[in-house]
């Protein structure tokens, strides 16, 4: 794949991620698109939870394979290593718009919110949560998590170069704060239906089994001594410390020891 090509395969999935994130805020907030998660005619129940939990399970299975070191040598095997990470965001993209698209509706409320206060409230925390995921993406280096970077670079024949292991911003106080925003935005609900009760106990259920299973084990193969002390420091999803960094000298230190 050439490095135009490449960049403009990039772009394209960018522009699919820009949209379908957008999308998903309408989608679990039931806000201004054509196909939210309580809109449509109510079917089934039990048709409705087959279909809905088969459509959460893809995902879940795309979201996890995908993101593993295994499937990115046989990727990078067929596609430019260059693109392997918009990919990964286009087929995470598409698992999502499948999702939106097939969704059905399960419209029974198990609580609502009555109060214009607590409504205006509780659609207050579902945007904080949004926010915190979007300003979480930068704070790591958006453009290199969404495959923009390793494509930009390609084109101007510049090597890759990995971002590494950092921990700005938020990261300091909680080690998942993208998970941490989306937990926020979807249970934050001024009426719960059964439709998002599903699919908020089931997309929290799979961010802590995928963050201690997939994500922290990888983490700590590929930074062993900086993983391990950032998570004893550092809660996971409830900011209870401020990550130190080792100084330098601690950090020589460690290096002469793992040396000898």
């Amino acid at each position: 794949m050439g490095k135009i090509i490449s960049f403009i395969y990039g772009s394209v999935a960018y522009t699919i991620f820009l949209g379908t994130f957008l999308y998903a805020i309408g989608f679990v907030g039931n806000i201004g698109v054509p196909k939210s998660i309580d809109s449509g005619d109510a079917g089934p129940i039990g048709q409705a939870l087959l279909v809905n939990t088969l459509l959460l399970g893809l995902f879940a299975v795309q979201h996890t394979v995908m993101a593993r070191q295994g499937f990115k040598r046989i990727l990078i095997n067929i596609v430019n290593p260059a693109v392997e990470r918009s990919t990964y965001v286009l087929a995470t993209n598409v698992a999502l718009i499948l999702m939106f698209r097939l969704w059905q509706p399960m419209p029974e409320a198990v609580w609502s919110i009555q109060s214009s206060a607590g409504q205006a409230v509780m659609h207050g925390i579902f945007a904080l949560g949004w926010v915190v995921v979007l300003l979480a993406t930068f704070m790591i280096h958006h453009f290199d998590l969404f495959g923009m970077r390793q494509v930009y670079l390609h084109a101007k024949g510049e090597a890759y170069t990995d971002v590494g292991f950092r921990t700005p911003g938020l990261y300091r106080y909680m080690r998942h704060p993208i998970q941490v925003g989306f937990l926020i935005a979807f249970w934050a609900a001024p009426t719960m239906s059964m439709g998002h009760l599903l699919f908020a106990a089931a997309t929290t259920g799979y961010i802590f089994i995928a963050v201690k299973m997939f994500e922290e084990k990888d983490l700590l193969r590929e930074f062993p001594r900086t993983y391990g002390n950032y998570m004893e420091q550092v809660s996971g999803f409830i900011p209870t410390g401020q990550y130190k960094e080792p100084s330098s000298s601690a950090a020589e230190a460690s290096s002469s020891t793992t040396a000898s």
